[in-house]
């Protein structure tokens, strides 16, 4: 059983910002990548650990998520899982569908917003999210082909999702994305102690992920947009009152935008 499996999950840097997620098992030593930006890294990573890689996993079609994806392929023949828009797919996903990875089960979850066919990976055995460019730590992406309404929704999704789960996401924004919130909502104190702990992290390069569901539902403000605090701010940004909901979500991200 996955119990006496350890599951172990690494951050390989890639370009500026990326991280491409590898993740094994020290039992059998298969080895598979989440969003492989570029090979190199990855080659590096394998090399060094004198690991194989057994599969790839996408979330989205943006360059920076898949760009690796052929060179790997040259080397390793394997499965690549993701919508009908990745042209390497082998094994076309589509929402709620249970992929298993050597015993191990993700669910596919379709989060639309950033792209029109993004999807999250959630396995429920290790309580573990990756979710490329859909919810950030302390943020949320850009919307370049969806509508607030639909990220938002996707956002719910996620957040509806248990407290401990880890978040692995697709880019280190989480110190930008805190001085965001921090202005947006200045009286929030588990926020500001989490922007000093993040502001330490970064200073000496460490990574701030994983985060988890339940301190985002605490921190971030896309999964607050129901709250009084970010409302009124919302408000006075737009100069509109007695915003719902989805019309708060939206002010903010347009407001993130120029920030």
């Amino acid at each position: 059983s996955y119990i006496n499996m350890p599951f172990k999950v690494h951050g390989i840097p890639a370009f500026q910002d990326n991280y491409i997620w590898l993740f094994y098992l020290d039992e059998t030593g298969l080895t598979f990548v989440v969003d492989p930006g570029e090979s190199k890294p990855v080659f590096y990573f394998l090399y060094k650990f004198q690991l194989s890689l057994n599969g790839i996993l996408v979330t989205h079609h943006h360059p920076d998520h898949i760009g690796g994806i052929d060179k790997l392929l040259e080397r390793f023949s394997i499965p690549v899982f993701g919508t009908a828009r990745i042209k390497q797919a082998t094994k076309v996903i589509a929402d709620k569908e249970i992929i298993s990875l050597s015993g191990h089960t993700f669910e596919v979850i379709s989060i639309p917003g950033h792209t029109y066919d993004h999807v999250a990976y959630y396995s429920v055995e290790e309580s573990i999210l990756f979710c490329g460019d859909t919810l950030f730590s302390s943020g949320c992406g850009r919307l370049f082909e969806g509508t607030p309404q639909q990220m938002y929704a996707s956002l719910s999704l996620l957040s509806a999702l248990p407290s401990s789960t880890k978040i692995y996401c697709g880019h280190e924004y989480t110190e930008a994305n805190t001085n965001f919130a921090v202005m947006l909502d200045p009286d929030n104190e588990t926020l500001k102690k989490y922007a000093k702990e993040v502001r330490i992290l970064r200073a000496s390069n460490k990574t701030t992920l994983p985060s988890t569901i339940g301190l985002e539902k605490q921190i971030n403000p896309f999964l607050r947009s129901n709250k009084k605090s970010i409302q009124e701010a919302a408000s006075s940004y737009i100069k509109k009152p007695n915003l719902t909901t989805s019309q708060t979500f939206a002010a903010i991200r347009k407001w993130k935008d120029s920030y």
